[in-house]
């Protein structure tokens, strides 16, 4: 007659194997949801300007995505010196292959602000971060002298249902934000939390910084620049 202590350690093992396999399964079909290829249409198009434009170690490079894009730096500041280099649509990854352009110009500071596109496509936050740190690395062995800030990500707003896949990210939004306070306590850069400035009581973007529930009104780029502005990371020339 067969112990019943070892039957039930039997089925212990059992259930402990099958749940393990389901595991797996389950990271397998998150991780062949994401695509690190992926590049906007817009993408060689944009990266070809920018690596005709002249460069100068003056520059103030504004570094991301469709964000970046939309507001006129250089307008909105008053100085030709600041430089749009945001691609709609694109993610840390698409930064990272354009990223030795801002290099090669050794600009005095670069503000990055990316990553929604990448929780918008279920890219891990893990990876994210790692390409956080990826960029760190290579404009600091790139251009010792450039001074680099990282702007945390924005709140989104899942009430204008415009863009579903951006919606309802704030777990990995904050997962990310505290990754790069944590990176800048280390020294490794500064970083600009631009998130409270812009969150409403709920926890999502404020209505009145936004048309779609993730890019920016021109209030929400007003804001932006009264944020920059007033921590003293640039000036307003009128």
């Amino acid at each position: 007659m067969a112990d019943p202590n070892h039957r039930r350690q039997q089925r212990r093992n059992l259930t402990f194997l099958i749940l393990l396999l389901i595991r797996s399964f389950t990271t397998l079909a998150q991780e062949a949801k994401w695509d690190s290829t992926i590049r906007p249409d817009i993408y060689k198009a944009r990266v070809d300007l920018f690596r005709s434009l002249p460069h100068s170690r003056k520059d103030v490079v504004f570094l991301g995505n469709s964000l970046t894009f939309w507001a006129d730096w250089s307008d909105m500041l008053g100085d030709t010196r600041y430089k749009n280099r945001g691609i709609p649509g694109d993610m840390t990854f698409g930064v990272l292959e354009r990223l030795d352009e801002v290099i090669q110009g050794k600009p005095a500071k670069v503000f990055i602000l990316i990553g929604i596109n990448d929780l918008a496509r279920n890219v891990p936050d893990s990876l994210i971060v790692r390409n956080y740190r990826r960029m760190v690395r290579r404009i600091k062995t790139g251009s010792p002298a450039t001074r680099i800030y990282f702007q945390t990500l924005l709140p989104t707003n899942d009430s204008f249902q415009k863009l579903k896949s951006h919606y309802n990210k704030e777990q990995h939004i904050q997962t990310l934000n505290s990754a790069l306070k944590e990176m800048a306590a280390a020294g490794q850069f500064e970083v600009i939390d631009l998130h409270p400035h812009f969150v409403d009581e709920t926890g999502k973007l404020k209505k009145e910084y936004t048309w779609d529930g993730v890019h920016l009104t021109l209030a929400g780029n007003q804001k932006w620049v009264e944020v920059l502005s007033n921590g003293g990371y640039v000036k307003v020339r009128r």
